[in-house]
């Protein structure tokens, strides 16, 4: 009498490993796909033309001498102009985290009796940022990536070669 091939333990193991890589390949496709990646860019031209926009906001905030200190601890923001005599109505400051995005924010900030930017925080703000400074009119720009809370104060300074 001949065996059933569903007892022979060598047909079970011809048919589990091709079994195995399509349900690995499904996976792979649902991943990849319910979590695309938000940095990759699609038109590298227009990107390309945007970041020369950029430079040139950066060289403009070096050539107005605009520096800034900045301080984040207990929850609290201090952004405080340093050298410059100039009164700003208001403060653009980006917070962009390096590889989420939905974790990006955005204040408007405007000078307090001290001439000084603060914002209080509910949460707390920790970790590796890219923060961005600019104008009320868009027309110079700092950047630096931080790692907060700041205890002490520390310069931001516009430096072309991070405006990238």
């Amino acid at each position: 009498m001949k065996d059933s091939w569903y007892r022979e333990p060598w047909a079970w193991l011809v048919f589990i490993l091709p079994f195995t890589a399509v349900v690995a390949g499904i996976a792979t496709y649902i991943i990849a796909n319910t979590n695309p990646d938000t940095l990759v860019v699609g038109d590298y031209y227009k990107k390309g033309k945007s970041i020369n926009l950029e430079v040139g906001k950066v060289k403009m905030a070096q050539k107005l001498g605009m520096r800034f200190a900045l301080q984040l601890k207990d929850n609290e923001l201090i952004i405080k102009p340093t050298g410059i005599e100039k009164v700003f109505p208001l403060l653009n400051v980006s917070f962009f985290h390096p590889t989420l995005e939905e974790r990006d924010f955005y204040l408007a900030l405007t000078q307090d009796g001290n001439g000084y930017f603060r914002h209080h925080f509910d949460k707390d703000i920790s970790g590796k940022w890219k923060l961005t400074l600019t104008s009320f009119e868009n027309n110079w720009k700092i950047q630096d990536t931080l790692s907060l809370p700041q205890a002490d104060f520390i310069d931001l300074i516009p430096n072309p070669i991070k405006a990238q």
